[in-house]
Formats: C-alpha cells, structure tokens, sequence
C-alpha cells in the first residue's frame, strides 16, 4: 500500500515554496545578486537612465560599440543603443548565426505621468505642471505621493540638457494634492476610477511670487528657478520630455527582508535579470542577445519600440559579419520575453483563479500566453516551447512555476512576446511574480528575482 501511495504521488504536480528547496549558500547568493538589483533601479528611473547604467555596466564587463560592417569573432561583447531609449547587447558564440541566437528581452518603460508639452501654468498663486500619464496606472494612487522629475530638454541650438529634480537627499520634492476627506464626501460616492479625473492630476511646483512682477509671478518664479538650474526658457519645454516618478529608494520589505519594494519593478526587475545574466556568461556556444526596449507599456509602437525595425537592423549587421541570412537565424533562435505575471494576492482573492496564479517564492513566473480574453494578442507559446523551457530550467536548478495574469475576462495584459513570435521566433513569457503592479510602490520576492535571473543565465548558456 505504502509503495502504491509513493509511485501515485510521483505522478502528482505539488510544488513548494524556494525557500524550502535552496540551501543556505544559495540564500546568500540570492541576497547579493538583489542588492545590486537595488542598485540599479535607484540609477534608473527612467528608460533613458536603464539605458545608461545598463551601457555604464556593460562597458565594464568588456562590452564596446557594434561597428557596422566589422568582423565579429566568437567571444566579442557588443552593444547598440536605440535612440537613448533602448539598447542591445550580444555575446557572439563558437556557433555561427545560421543555427540561431538565444534571446533575452525585457522592456524597461513603465508607467509614469509625463509632463504635457505646454505643462507650466498658475493659478490662485500656485503653480503647476499639467501632467498626461503614460501606461495603465490607477490614478488615485499618484496623488499625496512625494514625485521627482526626470528627464531632458532639447535646445534649438541642438543642446540636450538633463533634468533631474528631487533625487539628491537635500532637494525639494513634488507633489499632486488630495482632495481633504472632511470636504470629499462627493468624491467618496465616485468610482475608484472616477474619483480623480486625469485633468487634476496637476503636480504642485511652487507657491513663492517672484518680487517685481504682477501677472503669474509664481509661475515667473519657476522659470526663473529652472533657467538658473538648467538653462531652459517656457518654450524649451516644448521640446522636451520630462516625467514624474515616485520619491522612493528600493527597500527590503517585510521584517524577514525577504521581498524588496520600489517604483518601476515593472519591467526593470526582469531587463536586469536579462542584462546581468547576460554580463556574467562566459563563453557560449551560441551567439547570446539581450534587448531592452521602450513604449511596452503603450504597445510597443514608435522607434525605441519593440514593434520598431531597430531590432532587426542591429540582428541584420551581426548576421552580416558572419554571412548569414537574418531570416534564417530567426527561424533557429529562441527567446524568453522576460517581463513581470501577477502574484496570487489574498487580500483580492475574487480576482485570481488560484491553481495557475503565480505565487511569492516558487520562482520564475512561466506565461504560456498573456493577452486578453480569448487570448487576444497573445502569442500562446507551443508544447514544445513550453516543454523545451522546463527541460532547460529544471536542468540548471532554476525553481519555475505557471502562472497566468488573473481570472478570465477579468483584464489582461500583454508583453513583447507577440512581436518576437511575429518574426517567426519562438518565445516564451518569463518573469517575476509582481504584488501592486503598476502601483507608484510595487513589491516582489527576493527569491523569485534571483530565480529569473538564473532562467535568463541558462537561456544564454544552453547549447
């Protein structure tokens, strides 16, 4: 009876929590590799600061510029960078193109409130930047929040200036104010999604008139504040492209530390896991690329984007150094689309269906397709994509489980997986299980971030 029991029970999917399946040296390395993980979301805020760190720590690990027509040998590390916003990366290998590249990508845009492009105004003798926010946010959780603005500034002379306010210890933050709940009795009976309207999403940028003037002498103020910082005029605003962030620092969460909390874990916890994994491999057997690309969190579009012809052109010239058609690559090469799944929350258990909800701690969130509804806009990986991936993680002691992103009909989401698979790549979501995602404060497991990470390191390494 006991021996019938064990060989019915070997048949059964069960599951643990990591922690209880990695030892204490594992535990460590898992800490280690999360304090730079903090790190690097402190550095980048913004796809245009992930861009720089990510090159800053490539250049360090012996990564230099791809040359457009140069010969490339096996163990060259290069890189290209899109537009500022997006970049690149790969580790050729002994094998040549025409048997395929293993692919890592993540986005690294997340959602924020960009400043319109006329943002400065005064009103009552405050002064304000009117704001238009970029991705999917829930919008009452932006205001009475500390902001910073990040950004740049493009001068006619040609000059590109960079903003950064509220970042350093001694700086003032921003703010967008709430309604008090002794007057908010109306707002109370609005909707969640209604109670604060877009249009009010206005950040508080100054209060002091300048002395001498009469008409908008606050607003007068702010600009005479920025010119002086930055050297920019109201018009200069024009052509620029600033946006406010949450005034938070990374941080352990939980009295166990065993979670970390910041703004913009969505997508930057997995273009990490992509990039460091991909700074850290040795030689590979073939060719390895990391992607991290902007404008996921509007569908991918524009030039920086992952449906832009970027990513091709900089595929055409390392197929070209090595006489290979780009076509052929892509049908032998293979991508994990690295990019955040929902974590089962209790507190709103109504809106998960808990036995393939991705939980904190069992790993890397496998998506075998995201979408919507009937599976819109998915691109619904194969068996044999599904079963390639388990083979390979389960051989490298990576811990993984499935995971989709709630209850059908409930919403969905959707990641750059479709536009890989588009280019006849088979590609497999991968990621880390997010509580609060796309909250201005999201928060994951430590575990499951390291975890991605060696999914990533065995993507680029297998033969």
């Amino acid at each position: 009876m006991s021996e019938h029991k064990t060989k019915a029970e070997a048949l059964v999917y069960a599951p643990e929590n990591g922690h209880s399946r990695v030892n204490a040296a594992e535990e460590e390395r898992c800490t280690q590799y999360c304090e730079g993980y903090k790190q690097f979301l402190d550095a980048g805020k913004t796809e245009r600061e992930c861009v720089q760190e990510a090159v800053a720590l490539a250049e360090r690990a012996g990564f230099r510029p791809l040359v457009r027509g140069e010969t490339l040998a096996s163990g060259d590390k290069v890189y290209r960078v899109n537009r500022g916003k997006a970049v690149f990366l790969a580790v050729i290998g002994e094998k040549g193109l025409e048997e395929g590249v293993q692919i890592g990508g993540a986005h690294i845009d997340s959602p924020r409130l960009d400043l319109k492009p006329l943002p400065l105004y005064e009103d009552s003798e405050l002064a304000y930047f009117k704001t238009h926010y970029y991705g999917g946010i829930r919008k009452y959780q932006w205001v009475a929040v500390p902001l910073e603005l990040h950004g740049v500034a493009a001068l006619k002379n040609g000059e590109t200036v960079e903003v950064r306010i509220g970042c350093g210890k001694d700086e003032p933050r921003l703010v967008i104010e709430d309604l008090l709940p002794h007057l908010g009795a109306e707002q109370s009976k609005k909707p969640l999604g209604e109670a604060i309207p877009a249009e009010t999403l206005n950040i508080l940028v100054g209060s002091q008139p300048l002395q001498g003037e009469e008409k908008d002498a606050v607003k007068r103020n702010v600009l005479v504040l920025l010119h002086e910082k930055y050297g920019i005029c109201e018009e200069d605003l024009i052509s620029a492209e600033l946006c406010a962030v949450p005034a938070y620092e990374a941080m352990d969460i939980g009295l166990d530390r065993s979670m970390i909390g910041a703004y913009g874990q969505d997508d930057r916890v997995c273009a990490y896991a992509a990039l460091r994994a991909l700074l850290d491999v040795g030689q590979v057997q073939k060719t390895a690329v990391c992607l991290l690309v902007d404008k996921e969190e509007i569908g991918s579009v524009g030039v920086s984007g992952m449906q832009s012809a970027a990513f091709d052109t900089f595929m055409a010239d390392l197929c070209a150094a090595s006489g290979t058609r780009r076509d052929v690559c892509y049908e032998h090469s293979f991508c994990l689309s690295a990019d955040v799944t929902a974590a089962y929350d209790p507190n709103f258990a109504e809106a998960y269906e808990k036995r393939n909800s991705a939980r904190f701690n069992y790993g890397v969130g496998l998506c075998k397709y995201t979408g919507a509804r009937g599976k819109s806009e998915a691109s619904d990986a194969s068996a044999e994509v599904v079963a390639r991936v388990r083979r390979m993680l389960d051989a490298n002691s990576v811990l993984w489980q499935m995971a989709e992103l709630g209850k059908v009909d409930y919403g969905g989401g959707g990641t750059i997986a479709q536009y890989m698979a588009n280019r006849n790549i088979d590609t497999l979501d991968a990621g880390v299980p997010v509580l609060s995602m796309h909250a201005p404060f999201e928060t994951v497991s430590k575990l499951d971030c390291y975890m991605t990470y060696k999914a990533m390191k065995a993507l680029y390494e297998e033969m």
